[in-house]
């Protein structure tokens, strides 16, 4: 591709983007597809929040923004032809405007969040533009610019050009180095929270493949190909969240590469600061204070913290129990409890917090940074110093067979938390009924989450989409219990759906086993199980701080495993918990190998314990000498099992 480097004047090549937009939507881009699936990570919470779109185009981020329900959604273009396409879609609440990004027809200070999409590369002034930008932000406004890479561009001789059928158009445009993007926009007042550049990858290459141009993506292969830059426009004053107790100010995670998504990989720097995910990027342009504490993370992958949707905490010393295929999860219940009283009363001499830590600390273990306990709410979970966070925002009742009053529980659950309750959970006719007892109940709406639906059909999972309801599957636990695990074609039919471990009494592990069990069982795909311990959750349980994501401004949960041949989503469907190398939760280091031990600094190591967890030395933020003498002081030396591994001091 070679360059026009003939600068735009917002005029005289609007005829030449008017043709474009008789083709714009038809022809697959593979510079747009690149930017859509990095960018679709970056972009933070929208929901009621007034939005611009600058050089809207044809509405192609319109139609993305306006399904996130923002408060307004503003598209301007220079181009009539374009904006016509764009209306023509009907994007629900978009109001679409003929303007320069040089003269905004926006009020001061009235935008949330602003995107300029291959915009900068026409521009004539960045420092007129950055002012313009600037004047119409919010405090706290997120700016998301983006556009050809301008170095590889150069280096490869790319030019911006486009077919109609008939000839090629040329359009215009000057490759500004990122630097001076930055400055400009520094210079008007703006700061930097992520810089990404990333190269063509799998989804990319089909459309080089389609076109007969495979020699051009083999030499673009491994050089960035687009830049996404994310700015905002900083409040007059710092907001500080809570911070935990002995957190470190600010971390700089360096020499990594890190996963934005399943198939999105990058090699950047992470800068967190105040529990969260400050900024992202190459460290050139990573401001950090001299108090940053530095953590070399060569040679490794960072994933985000996971969420695991079922757990039952004080359950995580227990072993398996119960014997043969039951039909309901109320006749294993009964089963056990007569037939295994001896050992149920025999773990439940350990303390219950001391058992709940151990919950904890098996979800850490896993990479589980947020968990779900579907049990009363210990003050003991919501302590600063708990391993793990634990959701207090739902309502819940055990399940139609033990409930004391489902419908009371229901409506004592505020109208903006999910509502949990085990159903559906056996292979009777008993347990599918359940789903029309909870309708006739009227507690099954877009606020209810069932556990485990094994006995839905496609007419329940039908009813529940209808619904809106959601659901969270434990395979492995429906497999010891009822000799079957839910089907693929089952669970691809759910609209929300997400993965829970379930408690040890059942379940194959922890949450990666759960993984690899539902890879291996029901045959779900990698990039479906990454949504299911991520994205999926954390919109299911209204989670509201960037969970399961590494973005900046979310919660800075983060886990680091070595890196690996393959995409992200088919590393972690197959991590085992001895692949979890380094957990930070809001920021802190929770967790560390001993090879990342050697990396931390003095203040970092201080609180960690070490633990050998079935053989794998663990530093673990907790206080596993007190927790292990309690429990050997009623289970026995050398007998604690967590989540069926042997646990024991190491001989350091």
């Amino acid at each position: 591709m070679t360059t026009s480097l003939e600068p735009i004047d917002g005029v005289r090549h609007v005829d030449t983007f008017s043709a474009w937009a008789d083709v714009y939507d038809a022809q697959k881009n593979p510079l747009l597809m690149l930017e859509e699936r990095y960018l679709l990570r970056l972009l933070p919470e929208i929901q009621d929040r007034d939005v611009l779109d600058v050089g809207c185009g044809t509405g192609r981020w319109l139609a993305h923004l306006s399904r996130s329900t923002p408060r307004s959604l503003h598209g301007v273009d220079l181009s009539p032809q374009m904006l016509s396409k764009a209306d023509i879609k009907r994007i629900p609440n978009a109001q679409l405007s003929i303007a320069s990004c040089t003269d905004l027809p926006v009020p001061d200070a009235s935008i949330d969040v602003l995107l300029a999409s291959f915009v900068l590369s026409y521009v004539d002034d960045l420092s007129c533009v950055a002012r313009e930008f600037a004047r119409i932000a919010r405090p706290g406004c997120d700016f998301f610019l983006s556009d050809m890479h301008p170095k590889t561009a150069a280096n490869l001789h790319w030019k911006r050009s486009f077919h109609n059928g008939v000839e090629e158009f040329q359009l215009p445009a000057i490759h500004k180095k990122i630097p001076e993007i930055v400055a400009a926009f520094l210079d008007a007042g703006l700061v930097v929270r992520a810089i990404l550049e990333p190269p063509f990858g799998k989804a990319e290459r089909s459309v080089f493949v389609e076109h007969g141009k495979l020699e051009r993506f083999a030499e673009a292969e491994h050089l960035p190909s687009i830049y996404l830059l994310h700015l905002s426009k900083p409040h007059p004053a710092p907001v500080l969240l809570h911070k935990r107790s002995g957190l470190q100010n600010q971390h700089l995670l360096h020499g990594a590469r890190y996963a934005p998504g399943p198939y999105e990989v990058v090699a950047a720097s992470v800068c967190t600061r105040d529990e969260q995910i400050e900024m992202v990027g190459n460290e050139p342009f990573i401001n950090t204070e001299h108090t940053a504490t530095r953590i070399d993370l060569s040679g490794y992958l960072l994933l985000p913290g996971l969420i695991n949707a079922h757990d039952h905490l004080e359950f995580a010393l227990f072993p398996k129990l119960g014997n043969g295929t039951y039909k309901n999860a109320k006749q294993w219940a009964l089963d056990i409890q007569q037939k295994d009283a001896a050992t149920i009363a025999l773990h439940r001499r350990v303390p219950k917090q001391v058992r709940l830590w151990w919950g904890g600390i098996r979800n850490l273990l896993s990479g589980v940074t947020t968990v779900c306990h579907h049990n009363p709410l210990d003050p003991v979970l919501l302590e600063d110093d708990f391993p793990v966070h634990v959701i207090s925002r739902f309502g819940w009742e055990h399940s139609l067979s033990f409930a004391v009053d489902i419908g009371a529980a229901y409506r004592n659950t505020a109208v903006d938390e999910p509502f949990m309750i085990h159903a559906c959970e056996g292979i009777d006719e008993q347990s599918k009924q359940e789903l029309l007892k909870l309708d006739e109940l009227g507690v099954l709406d877009r606020r209810t989450i069932l556990i485990h639906g094994l006995a839905l059909d496609h007419e329940g999972v039908a009813q529940l989409n209808r619904c809106g309801a959601g659901l969270v599957t434990c395979p492995s636990s429906n497999a010891f219990l009822f000799d079957k695990a839910p089907s693929r074609e089952i669970l691809e039919c759910v609209s929300q759906l997400a993965l829970g471990s379930d408690s040890p009494l059942t379940a194959a592990g922890d949450l990666l086993d759960e993984i690899r069990f539902a890879a291996n069982e029901c045959a779900l795909s990698p990039e479906q199980l990454y949504w299911l311990v991520t994205d999926s959750p954390a919109s299911m349980l209204r989670l509201n701080r960037g969970e399961g994501s590494i973005r900046p401004g979310a919660s800075a949960d983060l886990i680091a495993v070595r890196d690996r041949e393959g995409d992200p989503a088919e590393v972690l469907s197959a991590l085992t918990s001895d692949d979890i190398e380094l957990v930070l939760l809001s920021g802190r280091v929770q967790l560390a190998s001993a090879s990342i031990f050697e990396r931390l600094s003095a203040e970092d190591k201080k609180g960690l314990e070490p633990l050998c967890i079935d053989g794998t030395l663990r530093w673990l933020r907790a206080p596993i000498e007190d927790l292990l003498r309690v429990s050997e002081d009623v289970l026995g030396k050398d007998s604690v099992r967590l989540g069926g591994k042997p646990i024991c001091r190491p001989s350091l």
